[in-house]
């Protein structure tokens, strides 16, 4: 099979026969083998029952339902897990994106070698204050940490090589930063595309401006796991010594200066008198606390059943 495209939809009755109408005329005109598999995220609208409906009357579309709103992320791991495709293809069910994208992206994978294309919504068709200015900034952020220099990090449409859907593990809301995913498994052939970014047709943005809070967090999560994910003790182990060496220097130093300051017979303050004391108990304490911290961490990295787990792309 040539082609798999993955629509992740909540509460989006009123677009699915459009859409899914949109992607098979793209399909056949080009002569590929294709499925479409939308995924209700537990939608409140009867759009599991106009999913239904396209699957009987379509044979390349298919259904997927979740008993409750599991979010974006658990939408895609589920489609990411049956997609036949060769290139898979991601894409939100509001018709901001559009199919006519699918052919070109698709060339890219197979013929320019890309592991990877996300979109870039270039001219974005939404609110300029609550969208696409706190988007520029969430995006030059990602760009800073991740090291991938993509323009829209977050695009709903993007075109992927079998292989890395199969490869990566997409949780919590991970879905924004499917590209650093990628990169971290090995997959670093990651382009970007400019797409035509449309006005939302029906309904309304499931999504607020506290997507953005959220999603900063969750950068910080994915690098520090990127980096100390199997070494904990890299990271608390180090951060522990430095604060007891700062924390033990700085204790020792106001010991012997009061011991100095005694054997000469000038005035000293008592060391438990002194608020840099208890600075210095403070971090001696933390350090401890740290490098602890790192040693569980080494411990649960141990005992976890991925510990080994590593991404081969060829053997002989």
């Amino acid at each position: 099979m040539d082609i798999s495209v993955i629509v992740p939809a909540f509460n989006e009755r009123e677009s699915l026969p459009e859409l899914s109408a949109w992607i098979a005329r793209v399909m056949q005109e080009r002569g590929y083998s294709y499925e479409v598999l939308i995924v209700d995220d537990g939608s409140t609208d009867g759009s599991w029952e106009t999913i239904r409906a396209l699957a009987g009357d379509d044979p390349h579309v298919h259904g997927l339902r979740f008993r409750r709103n599991y979010g974006k992320s658990a939408a895609l791991y589920c489609g990411f897990e049956r997609a036949q495709g060769e290139v898979v293809f991601t894409m939100d069910a509001d018709l901001q994106d559009s199919p006519d994208e699918l052919p070109e992206m698709y060339r890219m994978i197979v013929e320019q070698g890309y592991d990877l294309v996300s979109g870039w919504k270039q001219h974005r068709k939404d609110n300029a204050l609550t969208k696409n200015l706190p988007s520029k900034l969430y995006n030059a952020t990602a760009r800073r940490i991740t090291g991938i220099k993509l323009h829209d990090m977050n695009c709903g449409l993007k075109a992927y090589r079998k292989d890395v859907v199969k490869s990566i593990e997409v949780y919590g809301e991970m879905h924004r930063y499917i590209p650093y995913l990628a990169k971290n498994a090995g997959y670093t052939k990651i382009g970007e595309k400019p797409v035509v970014h449309a006005k939302r047709k029906y309904g309304k943005s499931k999504f607020g401006m506290n997507r953005f809070v959220n999603g900063f967090l969750d950068l910080q999560t994915l690098s520090f796991l990127s980096r100390f994910g199997k070494d904990p003790m890299h990271f608390f182990g180090y951060s522990g010594l430095l604060m007891f060496l700062v924390g033990f220097v700085m204790t020792v130093w106001i010991i012997v200066e009061k011991l100095v300051h005694q054997a000469h017979g000038l005035k000293f303050r008592p060391v438990t008198d002194q608020p840099l004391f208890y600075l210095a108990l403070v971090a001696v304490i933390l350090g401890v606390m740290l490098f602890l911290a790192g040693f569980l961490g080494e411990m649960v990295a141990r005992s976890s059943a991925d510990r080994n787990h590593y991404n081969i792309s060829d053997e002989l």
